[in-house]
């Protein structure tokens, strides 16, 4: 699976090789306004699916960011220190982390982009 998946909380990821890379998706940036820290997950930490992995803080709040799959972070996107703008001028390209999945499976069953678009009808 190369195409994007996302979740009901608004996380997207990307499969390769195994790794899953992770962000947030641009429906979140604009809910979170200009970001001024972030704490990202520490390499080597497990996570479970749906376990908070991360927090972004922005000018209007603080928001968490959950794992959408279950594994053990690979990397962390250590350039967005210097560069949170990008988290809200490109959400799809400034990841957050990369998780090596324990249950690939697991990302089969999130959404698809035209899935994500219509539960973002619903909000």
């Amino acid at each position: 699976m190369d195409e994007i998946r996302f979740t009901e909380s608004h996380e997207w990821l990307r499969m390769e090789n195994g790794i899953a890379t992770v962000g947030i998706s641009r429906y979140a940036a604009e809910q979170l306004g200009d970001v001024v820290h972030i704490e990202l997950p520490v390499p080597g930490k497990t996570l479970e699916k749906g376990a908070e992995a991360a927090v972004v803080e922005s000018v209007k709040a603080a928001s968490e960011i959950y794992a959408p799959v279950s594994g053990e972070v690979t990397a962390a996107n250590r350039d967005l220190a210097t560069g949170l703008g990008r988290i809200s001028t490109e959400p799809e390209e400034a990841w957050l982390f990369r998780i090596r999945m324990s249950n690939p499976s697991e990302a089969e069953r999130l959404m698809t982009r035209d899935q994500y678009r219509d539960y973002l009808k619903g909000l």
